[in-house]
């Protein structure tokens, strides 16, 4: 922020936050383009540039930071074919997988919360990004993380979102077996 860029923390961090649950990874969104990070940084590394994530480790734990963006259509039902890098932190949240998990946090503590999330954090629920079918379309394993949070948190997945989670459910197939023992490790963890 010190260099012109807008920077708030995203995703996890926030909702266990918000929850008061212990968080472990911090993940930053910003208005800087990957280049500019590693500009105002000295010790980064480029763990996803592609995709505009770049791991900073000046100081104490990494930090994956990601400038803000847009995303093609899904090729894959995990990845877009193509990143666009945007300047509009709204752009970026849109984008995202469920309402708990895009409120994002300035510097100051004001939340930036465009879909819900604090309401859904409220009421136990996990619900969809927009339109539930696209975002499991998209990537498919948005549908093990809403049954993993589901586990983890006891929530109640909203109905609509759980229609679109058994009308998918065999886009699965798509997802690398790595992925999907990720996450059901999690989930047996929770």
């Amino acid at each position: 922020e010190a260099h012109g860029f807008e920077a708030v923390i995203v995703g996890g961090a926030v909702r266990d936050y918000l929850l008061n649950r212990p968080f472990h990874d911090v993940d930053v969104a910003t208005s800087a383009l990957p280049e500019q990070v590693k500009e105002v940084f000295s010790n980064t590394v480029d763990v996803g540039i592609q995709h505009g994530t770049i791991l900073v480790l000046d100081g104490g734990e990494p930090i994956e930071v990601t400038t803000y963006r847009a995303e093609s259509e899904y090729v894959d039902y995990r990845r877009p074919e193509q990143v666009f890098f945007v300047r509009d932190l709204a752009e970026d949240l849109k984008r995202r997988d469920f309402t708990m998990n895009a409120i994002a946090m300035r510097g100051n503590g004001e939340l930036v919360d465009l879909f819900g999330g604090q309401r859904d954090l409220q009421a136990n629920v996990i619900r969809a990004v927009g339109d539930a079918s696209e975002r499991f379309q998209e990537d498919a394993l948005r549908i093990l993380r809403a049954i993993r949070f589901r586990a983890q948190l006891g929530f109640v997945i909203e109905d609509i979102t759980f229609k679109a989670i058994n009308q998918h459910a065999n886009l699965i197939e798509h997802i690398s077996v790595e992925r999907i023992v990720q996450e059901f490790d999690k989930m047996f963890v929770s």
